[in-house]
């Protein structure tokens, strides 16, 4: 019955993922770019859960970002496929709780979410070429992913020994 009321207690928690996206402290940036909370949730989750859960929990965290964006693009497809993946990563490996390939997983998923947004502003929207490989967006993909990855050793064994089995 714990373990239950802690695995609630952690999807409730995702709840304060968009509350991070916006109101992210300034100490904790790359040139004005925040981390991506969404990846730094979802990272712990699908590896302890399983990869239906992990692309579950992409979806719900998806739809949550997605009704605070009013661009037009969307992260659910990528959210989905990453914490699909992370899950399937978790299965098969022991090891996947070394912390410096958490850093490496949240690095590459921040990369694949943000890379996902930037081609879908590229070719679904058509708002021409020049205007999408400007340097800035590139900055935020590239300084998102990384800031990830630095702060993902430091964050998912914790939120792992609080709310999971203890693996980390």
């Amino acid at each position: 019955m714990r373990r239950l009321s802690k695995k609630t207690l952690y999807q409730v928690c995702g709840l304060a993922v968009p509350l991070l996206t916006f109101f992210s402290p300034s100490w904790i940036s790359i040139a004005g770019v925040s981390p991506r909370w969404a990846e730094l949730w979802l990272l712990p989750w699908a590896l302890e859960q399983g990869p239906l859960a992990g692309g579950l929990g992409g979806f719900c965290l998806g739809i949550l970002l997605d009704a605070m964006n009013l661009h037009g693009t969307t992260q659910i497809p990528s959210l989905i496929l990453i914490g699909y993946w992370w899950g399937r990563v978790g299965r098969k490996e022991e090891y996947i709780y070394k912390n410096f390939t958490l850093g490496f997983l949240a690095w590459v998923g921040a990369l694949v979410n943000g890379l996902f947004i930037w081609l879908q502003q590229i070719f679904a929207l058509k708002e021409g070429v020049l205007f999408v490989f400007n340097a800035w967006a590139f900055h935020t993909v590239l300084a998102g992913s990384i800031l990830t990855g630095l702060i993902a050793p430091l964050l998912c064994p914790l939120i792992m020994r609080a709310f999971f089995k203890g693996r980390a």
